[in-house]
């Protein structure tokens, strides 16, 4: 199961700085006639060129990342370039599933209280085990789900 992470993709606009104020605004209302949630400063608070803007895209699929970048050039009538992607975490079993497939494993999600906190436990078979580094895999977790996590392997088949 792939979890469904909200991304927050970030494109670079203007790199010459050839965008008004006006033109600028403009780009970002089209951008939300047309259903994109974006976050951008104003105007007038950003430098005249390399603008930044963040699209909040929910069930990113990463080839998708330079058709965000494309209809941020088509908006504001300038090239546009993609730039980091990160992801929103709310904590849930969605964002562990959504870091397992980024690191091209699956594994079952189980959540537990243990005295005052919440562990999440996530079982991996044992060829993920192998493949994944466990520290990175561990700490991406933490990182998503803001809480103790333990990984451990599926139990052999007698």
């Amino acid at each position: 199961m792939i979890g469904m992470r909200t991304a927050v993709v970030r494109v670079v606009i203007d790199r010459d700085g050839v965008l008004s104020p006006a033109d600028y605004e403009a780009g970002l209302r089209r951008l939300r006639e047309r259903g994109t949630e974006v976050v951008a400063s104003p105007a007038g608070r950003l430098p005249d060129r390399n603008r930044e803007v963040e699209l909040i895209v929910p069930g990113l699929d990463p080839a998708d990342v330079d058709k965000h970048a494309t209809a941020c050039a088509e908006a504001f009538g300038v090239p546009a370039a993609a730039g980091v992607v990160t992801y929103i975490s709310r904590g849930t079993d969605d964002d562990a599933h959504g870091v397992l497939a980024a690191f091209k494993v699956d594994g079952t999600v189980e959540r537990t209280f243990d005295g005052d906190g919440e562990v999440v436990t996530v079982t991996l078979d044992p060829a993920g085990m192998r493949r994944v580094p466990e520290s990175r895999l561990h700490t991406a977790l933490e990182a998503a789900l803001n809480c103790e996590v333990r990984i451990r392997a599926t139990p052999s088949a007698r």
